[in-house]
C-alpha cells in the first residue's frame, strides 16, 4: 500500500521532528514547512498532498493568510492546528474553508485519528463514480467530478462542505443531526462545544443564497438540518 503524503506547515521545529517520527511509521510521508511562505510554496506546487497540517502562528504568512491563498486555487484537505481554547481562531479557520480543527497541545492518537478520518474520506471519493448525480430544485450535486452547482453557477466548495451537502441532499426533508453529519463526514463523533458542523452548514448557506434566493437548508435547533424540499424546476 502507498503511503500517504503529508505537508507539515508549523514554525516549531522541534514539534515537527517529533510528528515525523510518530506519523512516519504509520505509513505516511511528511513534508515539512516553518513558515507561511515556504509552506504555500509546497503546498500549491505540482505535489500532490493527501493531506495539509497548518499552524495558525506562523512567521512570513500566518496561517489564515495561507489558507486563504490556498483556497483560491486547491481544494486539498486542511486539519488547522490551533491555541487551546482560541475559539476565534477555530472559527476564523473554518470559515476561511479548514476542514477540521485540533488544539494544541493535543494527544497524538487523537491527531492520528483525526488525519486517517479526513485522507479515509478523500480516499473514498473515485466510489462515488458509481453514485447517480442529486438534482433538488437549482441545486445539482455530482458525485463523479465532486462538483455543484447552483441556478446554472459552479459552487466553489471543499471537500467537507461537498460532503456535508450530499448527505443532506441525500435525506432531503429528513432530520440529519449534528452528531450523524460529524460521524459520516469528519469521521468522529461530535464533541462537546464543537462547532465545526455549525460552520460549514453556514458556509453552504452563504454560498447557496449568493446564486438563489430560496432557502435551503433549515436549522432545527438543539436537533440538526434539514434540506428543505426542493421548489420544482421547470
Amino acid at each position: 500500500m502507498t503511503n500517504k503524503h503529508l505537508l507539515l506547515i508549523d514554525d516549531d521545529t522541534d514539534f515537527t521532528q517529533l510528528l515525523s517520527e510518530y506519523l512516519g511509521p504509520q505509513g505516511y510521508d511528511i513534508d515539512i514547512a516553518n513558515d507561511g511562505e515556504e509552506g504555500l510554496s509546497m503546498a500549491t506546487s505540482n505535489v500532490h498532498y493527501d493531506l495539509i497540517l497548518l499552524d495558525v502562528m506562523l512567521p512570513k504568512l500566518d496561517g489564515f493568510e495561507v489558507l486563504k491563498k490556498l483556497r483560491s486555487s486547491h481544494l486539498t484537505p486542511v486539519l488547522m492546528l490551533t491555541a487551546k481554547g482560541d475559539d476565534y481562531d477555530k472559527i476564523l479557520g473554518l470559515e476561511i474553508g479548514a476542514d477540521d480543527y485540533l488544539a494544541k497541545p493535543f494527544n497524538h492518537r487523537e491527531l492520528s485519528a483525526r488525519i486517517k478520518a479526513l485522507v479515509r474520506r478523500m480516499a473514498m471519493l473515485p466510489s462515488n463514480s458509481t453514485q447517480q448525480n442529486l438534482k433538488l430544485g437549482d441545486v445539482e450535486l455530482s458525485p463523479s467530478t465532486q462538483q455543484v452547482y447552483c441556478a446554472g453557477q459552479l459552487l466553489e466548495l471543499t471537500g467537507t462542505e461537498f460532503s456535508v451537502l450530499q448527505l443532506l441532499m441525500i435525506n432531503q426533508g429528513k432530520l440529519v443531526s449534528k452528531e450523524d453529519i460529524s460521524e459520516k463526514v469528519l469521521g468522529r463523533k461530535l464533541a462537546a462545544f464543537d462547532r465545526s458542523i455549525d460552520m460549514h452548514v453556514s458556509n453552504l448557506r452563504k454560498k447557496l443564497s449568493a446564486l438563489s434566493s430560496e432557502e435551503k437548508i433549515k436549522t432545527l435547533r438543539g436537533a440538526g438540518y434539514q434540506y428543505l424540499v426542493a421548489t420544482c424546476i421547470p
